[in-house]
């Protein structure tokens, strides 16, 4: 006999479930954005938590079951990973830029 889900899969939308499968059936997005997108797809569709990781080549279902937790509270959001180790990130994007247009910026003569 199965555990219960500890955060079964909220019921997705219409627009959800369209964008999951272009997005699973892209071949421009990033693999990871089609691997987790068919992980939601194949459980909003009744798969088990440990079906859909077989499906996708893992061994375990708790990765799916994290997955679908993101998704239930961030939506669509959750497809693209999160910062996966290493430092924490120092600057955002807007950020960098700023310093490297202040490194590219003529100086100033006197």
């Amino acid at each position: 006999m199965t555990r219960r889900k500890k955060d079964p899969i909220r019921d997705i939308t219409e627009e959800e479930r369209t964008w999951l499968e272009r997005i699973s059936r892209s071949q421009s997005e990033p693999a990871v954005h089609v691997a987790h997108a068919k992980e939601i797809h194949a459980v909003a569709d009744g798969y088990s938590y440990t079906d859909t990781a077989q499906l996708a080549g893992k061994k375990s279902g708790d990765g799916v079951a994290h997955l679908v937790e993101r998704f239930n509270y961030e939506g669509l959001l959750a497809i693209q990973p999160k910062h996966g180790g290493g430092p924490k990130v120092k600057y955002s994007a807007e950020e960098r830029e700023r310093v490297l247009a202040e490194v590219r910026r003529q100086p100033a003569s006197f």
